[in-house]
């Protein structure tokens, strides 16, 4: 005898083959979604590590310019570098700078 092939059975076949089709759209669909979050938390590493050793540098200049402002003699000439200040006896011209 052959087999006959029923609507019964077509129908659960292609139920089946259904299942399987959304089971594996589903699994893509998450593989994708977590491959996308890996892939940005990577760039995000990458930044906060680039800003991190950017912060550590700046913090190493501060610490060093903390610790020559604790130096009288810097510490005056920078003031009078910086805002303007004068000697006795010193007289302060200021030349603009030529902005190109």
């Amino acid at each position: 005898m052959g087999e006959d092939v029923t609507k019964k059975d077509q129908r659960r076949l292609l139920l089946e083959v259904g299942t399987l089709g959304l089971l594996i759209c589903g699994l893509i669909f998450s593989t994708f979604s977590d491959w996308k979050t890996v892939v940005n938390n990577k760039l995000q590493t990458k930044e906060l590590t680039e800003e991190y050793t950017s912060l550590l540098e700046d913090g190493d200049s501060l610490e060093s310019e903390v610790n020559k402002l604790q130096d009288d003699d810097y510490l005056a000439r920078y003031a009078r570098e910086k805002f303007f200040y004068s000697k006795d006896g010193e007289l302060i011209i200021r030349i603009p700078e030529d902005d190109e």
